[in-house]
């Protein structure tokens, strides 16, 4: 059952960070502003077009670790990528103009990597899903 609720909460992080960058591409400044910076592009949105396409990338990423049942993969995938809502947390919080209430999503978002990463890692698969796994191999 936890095995489930991990997938459909990758699922819905992978479709979130899709939606994410492609706001990057089709409205920057907003992309730009949700994220917690400011940043003055004068028209160059070359910065945005770079940070759409990894978010986008990642969050197909998830979505097919999801669909295609790799569980260790994606648990590896969502824990190591902690590392990426804590750097963004750090960026925002250092900058004078922002406060908490702008870090929160990217807190939130080290909370879920973290713990549902943890937690398709230490589940164990069922014993049904265990002989499919033999049976296919066979």
């Amino acid at each position: 059952m936890t095995t489930k609720i991990s997938y459909a909460i990758a699922f819905l992080l992978g479709m979130g960070m899709v939606f994410l960058g492609a706001r990057f591409f089709f409205s920057p400044e907003v992309a730009t502003a949700a994220f917690g910076i400011r940043f003055n592009a004068n028209g160059d949105y070359s910065f945005h077009h770079i940070k759409g396409i990894r978010d986008i990338f990642s969050g197909i990423l998830l979505c097919a670790l999801v669909l295609m049942r790799e569980r260790r993969a994606l648990g590896v995938m969502l824990f190591v990528a902690t590392i990426i809502p804590v750097s963004d947390m750090i960026t925002v919080l250092s900058k004078s103009y922002t406060s908490v209430q702008q870090a929160i999503p990217h807190i939130v978002a080290t909370i879920i990597c973290s713990v549902v990463g943890t937690l398709l890692l230490i589940d164990k698969p069922s014993k049904k899903a265990t002989l499919k796994q033999q049976e296919i191999l066979n």
